[in-house]
């Protein structure tokens, strides 16, 4: 493939992030499409058996099957790390493949894992089920309380593992704080930046060794496909994450990478957008319902932090009505925002936790989550805001706040 002029990483990691979400890891064929080109092929053919071989064996450049390496996929992974400001990244089948591979690629028997408590529910599945499984000890903790991950760590453990913002309480972590305290123990920091993205918040720059994502949020920005990455060092990336996918397949399409590519292109202007509405709404609920877990508002316990950390607030938050049956009630009484479980799409979105992304998480659990009966998350869209407060207005009427 020829690469556009000034395609080379000493160029282009130099970009501001607009021009990477734009431009960044584009490779052209012989034909120069503006566009980038999607390459749906499982192989690759070889002009004589020795460069297959060579090819294999590491001393060629070239493709060699599409669980490995395929050009419209490696396009996307180069963009994704220079718009994280990582020296690499892995793309994967969907945002829990990123998550279970950037955990399984370097963990052990023996090892412990201090996690976040506030969690996506899959995640929560992965530390308190599959990691025990294997031997690895884990524990979970108030995440927001960078002492106690000290309290936490002992002499093996390897990871520190949280969201922020968390899913869905909005629990902000102290980057700084808490990557510095694993620095200082010789642990690494795997940290889920799914809610923020890049355009927000690059945890790198705060001291994080690793940063995960479902790309199928605001990546894609548009619910089309499911898609995952993992950024860190050439290293990690190379080294330990790629022998784990390599063998165990949690390949991502041609045909997802592409669309994602798309997406990246303008996910900076729809997730500010997105943050500007999300203040809209907050607002507009604040003193409505009984409680608001907006990290944009000043309300928020950690709102100072999340803005130092954050450029904007993104698109999702939470808040609490009166229980179960009052946030279903709520549900129904939507006629615009959609009732579903994902986020980062343009449209509104809104789910009951408890019920849904959470459900498989114990009782006592979720609640010590912070993750009530009543609560429910919201994904502001691209909507007009006016008429988002105008469906929720009337929906809140008519469960009585």
């Amino acid at each position: 493939m020829k690469r556009k002029t000034g395609q080379d990483r000493s160029i282009t990691k130099h970009w501001r992030p607009a021009t990477q979400a734009v431009r960044g890891g584009t490779a052209r064929s012989e034909w120069g499409e503006t566009s980038e080109a999607m390459f749906l092929t499982s192989g690759y053919a070889y002009d004589c058996a020795g460069d297959a071989a060579a090819r294999f064996a590491g001393d060629q450049q070239g493709m060699t099957y599409s669980r490995l390496q395929n050009p419209t996929v490696e396009m996307l992974e180069e963009r994704i790390a220079l718009m994280e400001g990582a020296e690499a990244c892995r793309t994967m089948a969907s945002g829990m493949a990123a998550m279970t591979a950037a955990l399984l690629c370097q963990l052990e028997a023996g090892d412990h894992v201090v996690a976040g408590r506030a969690a996506f529910g899959s995640c929560r599945w992965l530390v308190d089920t599959l990691l025990p499984k294997f031997g690895i000890e884990t524990v979970t903790v108030d995440a927001r309380d960078p002492q106690a991950f000290i309290d936490a760590a002992k002499d093996n453990t390897k990871l520190f593992f949280f969201e922020t913002p968390a899913n869905p309480t909005m629990d902000v972590v102290d980057l700084t704080a808490v990557c510095g305290i694993a620095k200082e123990r010789g642990i690494l920091t795997l940290v889920d930046n799914a809610f923020a993205t890049s355009a927000l918040q690059r945890p790198m720059e705060f001291g994080a060794d690793i940063v995960a994502y479902s790309a199928t949020k605001m990546m894609d920005g548009q619910g089309r496909v499911l898609a995952g990455a993992v950024c860190g060092t050439e290293e990690f990336v190379n080294e330990t994450l790629l022998p784990f996918t390599r063998n165990t397949g949690p390949t991502l399409s041609a045909f997802n990478a592409w669309v994602v590519l798309k997406g990246l292109e303008t996910l900076d202007m729809r997730i500010r957008r997105q943050s500007e509405n999300s203040v809209k709404i907050g607002s507009f609920l604040e003193g409505r319902v009984p409680r608001i877990l907006h990290p944009g508002l000043p309300s928020h316990p950690q709102h100072d932090l999340a803005m130092a950390q954050m450029s904007a607030c993104g698109s999702v938050f939470s808040f609490e009505v009166e229980g179960r049956g009052q946030a279903h009630g709520l549900l129904d009484a939507l006629t615009l925002i959609d009732i579903s479980n994902n986020i980062g799409d343009s449209r509104s979105l809104m789910t009951h936790p408890a019920s849904t992304t959470h459900s498989g998480v114990a009782e006592d659990k979720r609640l010590e989550m912070g993750i009530s009966e009543g609560m429910l998350r919201i994904n502001v869209g691209l909507e007009d805001p006016q008429d988002l407060i105008d469906d929720l207005d009337a929906a809140l009427s008519k469960v009585g706040l």
